[in-house]
């Protein structure tokens, strides 16, 4: 009886071994997202949704709710969570809309110079750094908890961009504007068509070649400083297999947004705020204090980190960010509406605890949360194309929430 209980667990000890180094969480759900994109490839009518057209509306179409994906990770991750930032991307939206466009119509802004697009848009997000402070002031200095904070902040400001609005639509805005929301590197293909690539665009299959070096650079010397600290580093065979999977999609990607319109705008950004954010949760003291906080809060406070201090700059950023998210969406409604943001605070939440947070605080990554607010984006699309209906949509997203949450809690329970 004692044989097969002994090879049982040398099995399982081997299968450990195998995958020792390897993040099976994050792979996990990178391999759903592949699952997924291959499931809607094959079921929509003329694979409509791998076209190089529904692969930059996929871009466009999320990167508001991935920008605010961003910022709702590490508010989780410190053991928060931010309800108002749907409302407050409305609010910046309206305000931008003030800022930049101004129309005489609206009362009581006679005394405000219009202002250039640019400069519209860094004070707009200056607005939503101010309203950031707001929260983190309630939250880290008074201690009300996070989230009834910022349940008040979604009525409070979702009534201020009414109020600002006066119910009405603010638009149209500037070129320079609408392109961050719309709009493309290269768009008339300058340079294809200047070394004989008419058909596809060649700034987007340059800058898709330089990323993929790029991401090349980083995964070596990652592994290389992990293995001269000797930290557990994923299997060889593992680490190239996945490295050539991701180096395919990203030329994959690449090479259809080529035959689109470019590379959008909104993609640059977000690839800029991926990295400056994975660099700050993972090489900075801010990013490590927030794990501490998130992982054991006395044990923070025990070891002299100001907890106050970063909860109230987490918030700060929060509503940076989410001010930046107003911006993408007016700019890609090329309108300022008073129901704008509505249900964006859900949809990143979503993204971030399907991309791998767990419930308690303390683990999340920014990648992570992105791998997840795509599953949300190709899954809605996916089902857009084959004509689900919206209450059957709802119903799919809430179960895929309630199994990524359970699966963190079953994970901790079984380690």
């Amino acid at each position: 009886m004692s044989e097969p209980v002994v090879s049982e667990a040398a099995t399982q000890n081997k299968f450990r071994r195998a995958l020792k180094g390897v993040d099976l969480r994050q792979n996990g759900i990178f391999l759903a997202l592949i699952a997924l994109v291959v499931f809607f490839a094959v079921t929509t009518p003329n694979a409509a949704s791998i076209t190089p057209d529904n692969f930059s509306n996929l871009v466009v179409q999320n990167g508001y709710i991935l920008v605010l994906a961003i910022g709702m990770v590490m508010v989780i991750i410190a053991g928060h969570i931010d309800l108002s930032v749907g409302s407050l991307a409305a609010f910046i939206g309206a305000v931008a809309g003030i800022f930049v466009v101004r129309p005489l119509e609206q009362e009581g802004w006679g005394w405000l110079p219009q202002m250039p697009w640019w400069l519209g848009i860094i004070a707009a997000i200056g607005v939503g750094a101010l309203v950031g402070m707001w929260q983190g002031y309630w939250v880290a200095y008074i201690g009300i908890p996070a989230f009834i904070v910022t349940l008040a902040g979604m009525l409070l400001f979702r009534g201020m961009a009414l109020m600002t609005l006066q119910n009405t639509n603010i638009g149209p805005f500037d070129t320079g504007f609408r392109a961050i929301g719309n709009g493309f590197l290269d768009r008339d293909n300058a340079l294809g068509n200047a070394i004989g690539l008419p058909d596809l665009n060649a700034t987007a299959l340059v800058v898709t070649a330089v990323g993929i070096l790029a991401f090349l650079y980083t995964q070596f010397s990652t592994r290389r400083g992990r293995i001269k600290y000797q930290q557990p580093v994923e299997p060889r065979t593992w680490f190239f297999v996945k490295l050539a999977a991701l180096c395919a999609m990203m030329a994959y990607v690449g090479i259809q947004l080529s035959r689109a319109n470019g590379i959008p705008f909104t993609l640059i950004l977000l690839v800029i705020l991926i990295v400056a954010y994975s660099i700050v949760m993972k090489s900075t003291t801010w990013g490590r204090h927030i794990y501490a906080i998130g992982g054991n809060l006395n044990a923070a406070i025990l070891s002299g980190i100001n907890v106050r201090k970063v909860n109230f700059w987490l918030f700060v950023n929060m509503g940076s960010l989410a001010a930046l998210s107003g911006i993408l969406i007016t700019a890609r409604m090329n309108s300022a509406v008073p129901k704008a943001g509505d249900g964006f605070e859900l949809d990143a939440i979503s993204s971030v605890f399907i991309g791998g947070a767990a419930v308690t605080g303390g683990v999340g990554t920014v990648v992570g949360s992105m791998i997840g607010g795509m599953i949300q984006g190709v899954l809605a699309n996916g089902m857009n194309l084959l004509s689900v209906g919206i209450d059957k949509q709802m119903a799919i997203k809430g179960l895929i929430l309630l199994f990524a949450v359970a699966f963190d809690v079953w994970s901790k329970k079984r380690k």
